[in-house]
């Protein structure tokens, strides 16, 4: 874990004092946001209801989705600690060019125009190059035509990325390496192939349906929200029983 300044150790437990919750809360929300770099987080901390994601100006997501009070507290905290990390040195500085640091990629792909991340997983989008940081570990891949247009994380327990291009979803680790040893074996496919091969490859390759199997995008998981508060609407007012109402909530939130 990265090193606390003492400006940082007395923003963290006057966090801590303020919200009442317990220090090792805070600096886990400290450092999903830093991950986030700043703008994003997503966390899993029992004190703050479990998993959860927050965007900021944006969408705040707990387990308890209907918790509006829970929502404030992340909402609150999380945009004091973005506030934090970019007015007070709060880490102690790491060399650019090295796990731990906000500019973990080489030093020599210059500044990504995308940048992210995912649970335990960075990423950040250059000209031709996609660098993802698992562990500590910095893989490179050359993203070949590829128009990248946004990256998520496959739920479970594996390390699986995909990408948006032109050519439709598209996993990492059917790119070719730079550098780095990659985030989890895969065959290399035959880049000379057309673009409906790939795809139609990467469905073969037992990947299931993207609501069902990937991070959603935000305006999915709005979606699922939306939805779940019209159906509680339909049951208040009659038009659907508990039952049927339970059965469709529980199939929204098994796909966010």
């Amino acid at each position: 874990m990265q090193n606390l300044t003492q400006n940082g150790q007395q923003f963290v437990n006057g966090l801590s004092s303020r919200y009442n919750l317990s220090y090792d809360a805070v600096m886990h929300m400290l450092i999903a946001v830093n991950n986030g770099s700043g703008s994003m987080a997503q966390f899993s901390c029992p004190e703050l209801g479990g998993s959860g994601q927050w965007m900021r100006g944006g969408m705040t997501m707990v387990g308890d989705m209907f918790n509006h009070g829970l929502k404030m507290t992340v909402d609150n905290l999380c945009n004091e600690l973005a506030n934090g990390l970019a007015n007070i040195q709060i880490f102690v500085p790491i060399p650019k060019g090295t796990p731990g640091s906000n500019q973990w990629w080489p030093g020599d792909l210059g500044q990504p125009f995308s940048s992210g991340a995912q649970n335990n997983i960075r990423y950040a989008v250059f000209p031709n190059r996609l660098a993802v940081e698992l562990n500590g570990q910095v893989t490179v891949y050359n993203t070949l035509d590829n128009n990248i247009g946004g990256v998520s994380q496959q739920q479970g327990g594996d390390s699986s990325l995909t990408f948006s291009s032109q050519y439709g979803t598209i996993a990492v680790n059917s790119l070719p390496i730079i550098s780095g040893a990659g985030i989890a074996p895969a065959p290399q496919r035959n880049f000379a192939e057309p673009a409906h091969n790939s795809m139609q490859n990467s469905a073969q390759n037992s990947y299931e349906p993207q609501l069902d199997t990937r991070v959603p995008n935000n305006s999915s998981i709005d979606e699922a929200i939306q939805l779940i508060e019209r159906l509680a609407k339909l049951k208040d007012a009659g038009a659907i029983s508990e039952s049927e109402y339970n059965t469709k909530k529980t199939e929204l939130l098994s796909r966010i």
